[in-house]
C-alpha cells in the first residue's frame, strides 16, 4: 500500500475517533454532522482506492455479514457474580468485616448497571474481540455486534494487552427514540440490549444505538493499577464511558449516604441502574481476602427496590381526553413498585394491547421508568379466566359512536361530551395557560351541568348573577372568579398557544413556537416546513400544529376568544442576548417568589436552556427555599449555585 495513503488513512482514523469520543462519550460534539460525514467518506474513498481496510477503521463498525450462529469462546479470566445485600444492617456487617480483614480500608462506590455484561479484549491498542458473559467460563463471540457501539473505542492509547469488563446499555433516550418509529416496540432498555447484542445481523444491532459502560479490568500489563480509583481513572483515560458516579467512602455511614443520594435521582438517570456496587478500593487487600466459589468476598451489591413487578390486570377503563382521544387505562391489583402502591397503569392504545398480548384477569409485567406513570410492558402469565380486551364502539362519556384513525379512537362530539369539555376548559384555565384562579375541575363541571358552558370562550361571558345560582357560591367566591377571568384576558402568546390544547404541544414547545412566530397572525398561516424547522419539533408534532390552525372549528373558537376581549401580548424579540445566560444550562429547584415558569421564560428568551435534573453539564442551579437533593448534587459536582437575587443580577449584566 502507498505510504502516503496509509498515513492519510491513519490520520483520518485518528481525527474521526477523536470526534466520535467527543460526541458519544463526552456528549460534546465539536463539528457538524456534515463535516463529520465529509471526513468519514474521505476515509471510505481511500479504502476503496487502496483496497485496504485498517483494523481500527470506523467504517467497520457496522458489517454487512449476517452470522449463521454465534461461536463459543472460553474466557481467559473466569467471571464471578456479585453477592447482594438488601438492607443496611447486612451492608454494615459486611463493611465492618472487610475493614477488620483488611486492617482498615476505604471503599469504592459505583452504579450497578442493569444491562448485558460484555468482555472486550484489546492488543497493541486495537480492538480484538468481544464476548458475552455466558456462564462465566464460556460466552459467545459478539465482536461484530459490539463493534457497532459507537461509544466503545476500537483503538486505545494503551499498547499492552488489555481485557476489560463492562455493561452493554441502551439509554432511556435511545430507547424512547427507537420506539417512536419501530414497528415492534421494545419492552424495556435491558431486554433491548440483550436482543440487540445477540442479533445475528449486526446492522440490526446498530439501529438500537447502544452504549458500553466499563467498570473493571480483568487483565492488564500496566503497572501501578493498585486501586479501584486508579482503575477507574485509567479506563476513562482510554476513552471508555464509566458512568458519572464514583466515590470513595471510609465506612458504612458514608456508603449508605451515597446509596440514598443515588436512590433519590435514579429514576431521572438516562441509564437503568438497579443498585450500587461497593468494592474494597485497595487491590492488594482484595487479593488477601479472595473469592468464594461464586463471588469475590471483597465486593458487594446493594439492590434498590424493584422497578418492575408482576401483578394481575383486573380491568380496563376507557377515558376520553380534551382532544376527544379515547385511551385505555389499566386497573391493577395493587402492588408495591419503586416505593409506591400502584393500582393504575398506561396501556397506550388497542394496537399496543394486542402486540403485548395483554388480557384481563392475567398476570402482567408493570414497569415504572423515570418515576412517571407506570406502564404495562407485556403478558407474564395467563389464567383460567383470562379474556382478551375488546375495543369500545361508543364514547364512554357521552355514548357517541367513536371514530378510528389507525390505532387511535376519537369521540367527535366536541361540545356534548362532558369529560372532553371539562378537561379542555380545565386545561385552558390551568396555571401554565390562562391561569384563572378558582376554575377547578369541580367548578368547570358545575358550569357544564348548570350554566350550559360548552366552549372555552363561554367562560368569558359568565356573569356574577349566573354564578350565584350555583351551589356553595356566595358573593366573595363569585367576585373572585369573575375578577380572575377578567384579569386573564391579557395573556402572553406562549401561554395562549399552550392553552389551546394542541396535540403534542407542551409548555416548552409553546414557548419555542411563540419565539419563532411572535404573534397569532404569523402562526395561523405558517407552513409545515417552517414549523418542523424549529428545534425539537418533529414531523408528527408539526403536522398536528399545522392541522390545528387549518381547522374551521378551532379558528372560530379563537375568534370567539378575541370577541370576548382576550388580547395576546405579542412575543418580544430580545434586542440582545445576555451572554451570561446564552447557551448556558440551568436547573431550578425550591420555592421562588414567582412561578417557576417566569424564570424559565427569562432564561429561554436569553438563549439559555432549562433542564429538570442536575448533571455535570449543568452550568447554574437557581435555588429557592426548601431546595432538596438537586442542591446536594450540584454542590458535589461543583456547579455554580445562584439564589434569586444573584440570578436577577446576572440577568442585568
Amino acid at each position: 500500500m502507498d505510504k502516503d495513503i496509509a498515513e492519510k488513512m491513519q490520520e483520518l482514523i485518528k481525527i474521526i475517533d477523536r470526534h466520535n469520543h467527543n460526541y458519544y462519550v463526552l456528549d460534546n460534539p465539536t463539528i457538524s454532522d456534515g463535516e463529520y460525514d465529509k471526513l468519514y467518506y474521505s476515509l471510505v474513498d481511500l479504502e476503496k482506492q487502496s483496497g485496504i481496510i485498517l483494523p481500527n477503521s470506523p467504517t467497520q463498525r457496522v458489517g454487512d455479514r449476517v452470522l449463521e450462529g454465534f461461536n463459543k469462546k472460553q474466557h481467559e479470566i473466569s467471571l464471578h457474580s456479585l453477592n447482594k445485600v438488601r438492607d443496611y444492617q447486612d451492608l454494615t456487617d459486611w463493611v465492618n468485616d472487610m475493614k477488620s480483614q483488611a486492617n482498615g480500608t476505604d471503599f469504592a462506590v459505583e452504579y450497578k448497571f442493569d444491562g448485558l455484561t460484555i468482555v472486550v479484549q484489546y492488543d497493541n491498542g486495537l480492538f480484538v474481540d468481544a464476548t458475552t458473559r455466558g456462564n462465566g467460563i464460556i460466552g459467545e463471540d459478539v465482536s461484530l455486534q459490539v463493534k457497532t457501539i459507537r461509544s466503545l473505542p476500537l483503538s486505545i492509547p494503551y499498547k499492552g494487552r488489555l481485557i476489560v469488563r463492562g455493561e452493554g446499555m441502551m439509554t432511556n433516550k435511545a430507547f424512547e427514540k427507537y420506539n417512536k418509529t419501530a414497528q415492534e416496540k421494545l419492552k424495556n432498555p435491558r431486554n433491548a440490549v440483550a436482543g440487540a447484542v445477540r442479533n445475528l445481523d449486526p446492522r440490526e444491532t446498530a439501529k438500537r444505538k447502544l452504549d458500553f459502560f466499563c467498570y473493571d479490568i480483568l487483565l492488564c500489563q500496566q503497572p501501578n493499577l493498585d486501586s479501584q480509583e486508579k482503575i477507574h481513572e485509567f479506563l476513562k483515560s482510554q476513552g471508555f464511558l464509566t458512568g458519572d458516579y464514583f466515590k470513595l467512602c471510609q465506612g458504612a455511614k458514608q456508603i449508605i449516604e451515597c446509596i440514598e443520594e443515588v436512590d433519590k435521582v435514579k429514576g431521572k438517570l438516562d441509564v437503568l441502574i438497579d443498585g450500587m456496587v461497593i468494592k474494597i478500593n485497595d487491590i492488594s487487600s482484595r487479593e488477601q481476602i479472595g473469592f468464594t466459589a461464586k463471588f469475590p468476598r471483597w465486593a458487594m451489591a446493594y439492590k434498590f427496590e424493584a422497578q418492575e413487578v408482576t401483578t394481575v390486570l383486573n380491568d380496563v377503563q376507557w377515558q376520553v381526553g380534551r382532544s376527544g382521544r379515547v385511551t385505555p387505562i389499566a386497573i391493577l391489583q395493587p402492588v408495591e413498585l419503586a416505593g409506591a402502591t400502584v393500582s393504575r397503569a398506561t396501556l397506550n392504545n388497542i394496537e399496543d394491547i394486542r402486540k403485548k398480548d395483554i388480557m384481563i384477569d392475567a398476570r402482567v409485567f408493570v414497569r415504572r421508568s423515570n418515576e412517571v406513570i407506570p406502564e404495562i410492558m407485556g403478558l407474564a402469565e395467563k389464567g383460567e379466566n383470562s379474556k382478551y380486551i375488546s375495543q369500545p364502539d361508543c364514547c364512554p362519556s357521552c355514548g357517541e359512536k367513536l371514530l378510528q384513525k389507525g390505532p387511535l379512537l376519537f369521540c367527535t362530539n366536541h361540545l356534548g361530551c362532558k369529560e372532553q369539555v371539562v378537561d379542555r376548559i380545565s386545561h385552558f384555565a390551568s396555571r401554565n395557560a390562562f391561569n384563572i384562579e378558582g376554575l377547578s375541575e369541580k367548578t368547570v363541571k358545575a358550569f357544564y351541568e348548570n350554566l350550559n358552558v360548552r366552549k372555552i370562550s363561554d367562560i368569558f361571558f359568565l356573569t356574577k348573577e349566573q354564578l350565584l345560582k350555583l351551589d356553595k357560591f356566595k358573593d366573595k367566591k363569585a367576585d373572585n372568579i369573575i375578577r380572575s377571568i377578567e384579569e386573564s384576558k391579557q395573556v402572553d402568546f406562549s401561554r395562549f398557544l399552550y392553552s389551546l390544547g394542541i396535540n403534542e404541544v407542551g409548555v416548552k414547545t409553546a414557548r419555542e413556537l411563540a419565539k419563532t412566530f411572535l404573534n397569532y397572525d404569523n402562526i395561523k398561516v405558517a407552513e409545515i416546513e417552517e414549523i418542523v424547522a424549529i428545534k425539537d419539533i418533529g414531523d408528527i408534532m408539526a403536522q398536528s400544529i399545522y392541522s390545528f390552525f387549518r381547522d374551521g372549528y378551532n379558528l372560530s373558537e379563537i375568534e370567539s376568544l378575541f370577541d370576548a376581549g382576550v388580547k395576546i401580548k405579542e412575543q418580544q424579540v430580545a434586542a440582545e442576548r445576555n451572554e451570561n445566560i446564552a447557551d448556558k444550562t440551568f436547573v431550578i429547584t425550591g420555592t421562588l417568589s414567582k412561578p417557576r415558569e417566569e424564570f424559565e421564560k427569562i432564561i429561554e428568551e436569553n438563549g439559555g436552556k432549562v433542564t429538570g435534573s442536575v448533571s455535570k453539564k449543568t452550568d447554574f442551579l437557581l435555588v429557592g427555599e426548601n431546595a432538596g437533593s438537586k442542591l446536594e448534587k450540584a454542590e458535589s459536582l461543583g456547579i455554580k449555585i445562584l439564589n434569586e437575587s444573584q440570578f436577577l443580577s446576572l440577568c442585568q449584566k
